[in-house]
């Protein structure tokens, strides 16, 4: 492996590992639990699953600019298919990453402002904001659709390690 020239590399690069985890992840999903939720302040699986998948692709669009106003919305749109969350994850995927190329290191030194109705929501690097929320915000949500797999007794793939399910350094 070869060792990165550039933040955007490194970033890119650790980037793709999460993103091949939260593929796998994503493909577990049962397709005939989307309505599903854990507690009914719980977003439904569908719904949590989509907002992994849709996350990063969305997300990056901040990065991109120096300010963006949020629209008004009706709430977290719920995934109609696995093969809907992977196509959407898939397009995300390659969203950032060619973001990530046209910024380049000196692209992520500016700061982003996000804005709802004129009040300002955040404020930061852009730099900080990969990292906050397009790497560890879908991190996070990755986390709780584990346990929504494991609660709907779907194997749940290894992440970081082996899970109770899935050792990849076990001896075949």
């Amino acid at each position: 492996m070869a060792v990165a020239d550039t933040v955007i590399d490194a970033i890119v690069h650790e980037f793709e590992q999460e993103s091949a985890t939260t593929r796998r992840v994503l493909q577990r999903v049962p397709p005939d639990q989307l309505a599903w939720k854990p507690h009914p302040k719980s977003m439904s699986l569908g719904q949590l699953a989509m907002h992994i998948a849709q996350g990063p692709g969305f997300l990056i669009g901040w990065a991109a600019a120096d300010s963006t106003e949020l629209p008004d919305s009706s709430g977290a749109s719920e995934a109609s298919s696995v093969e809907q969350l992977l196509t959407t994850h898939d397009q995300g995927v390659d969203n950032v990453k060619n973001t990530l190329g046209r910024l380049g290191d000196n692209g992520l030194q500016g700061m982003c402002k996000v804005t709802k109705s004129g009040t300002t929501l955040l404020e930061m690097p852009k730099k900080a904001l990969v990292r906050t929320l397009v790497l560890n915000h879908i991190v996070h949500h990755r986390g709780q659709l584990s346990v929504y797999l494991r609660l709907l007794n779907v194997p749940v793939p290894s992440i970081y390690g082996p899970s109770a399910d899935e050792n990849p350094f076990a001896r075949t």
